[in-house]
């Protein structure tokens, strides 16, 4: 883009403007792909999941936690989210009796709970991963008896088996919604 000493500011800005919305008119179009399905990528203890985008509110580092006397051993803690407190649950915990190991790769998936958020603590996370119709078609119900309640299909994505894992059907779980001992 050339700028001339005889635009104002004004007509520099709304230039710029006229060339961004330009060039984001084609990406929308190809986020919403009729047939793609978008998720964000992670793995908990041994298995590899992908949640939908839209059930993922946020990723963070791990924060410090404030452990919670008188929880089941998957709760971690409270964590002080820019001045909210937000429980902590270690998934692979959760799932399979496995603790996560704490590395600068683990994070936590933030996920809406009711009027709420709570905090996965995952291994890592991939990011994002696209699934299509043709990966949905082909894809292998879940057989491991502690997934089936949250995992439908496995499909296999760039090369990875992934676990399509529901948030939704996570954090309604009654066994989930009760962290006491």
């Amino acid at each position: 883009m050339t700028v001339t000493a005889a635009q104002s500011p004004f007509e520099i800005l709304a230039r710029y403007e006229r060339l961004s919305l330009a060039h984001a008119s084609g990406t929308q179009e190809r986020f919403e792909a009729p047939g793609l399905w978008r998720g964000i990528g992670y793995r908990a203890g041994g298995y590899l999941f992908v949640s939908a985008i839209e059930e993922i509110n946020e990723l963070l580092a791990v924060p410090t936690l404030t452990p919670v006397p008188g929880t089941k051993p998957w709760l971690l803690g409270v964590a002080n989210v820019r001045g909210n407190l937000m429980p902590v649950v270690d998934m692979a915990r959760f799932l399979f009796s496995e603790r996560t190991q704490h590395s600068e790769r683990a994070r936590l998936l933030v996920v809406r709970q009711g009027a709420g958020s709570v905090a996965l603590l995952v291994d890592e996370v991939f990011g994002q991963r696209t699934v299509d119709a043709e990966q949905r078609r082909d894809a292998e119900r879940e057989d491991d008896p502690r997934l089936t309640r949250f995992v439908d299909d496995r499909v296999e994505v760039d090369g990875q088996r992934l676990a399509l894992f529901s948030m939704g059907k996570l954090v309604r779980a009654p066994d989930f919604r009760q962290a006491a001992a």
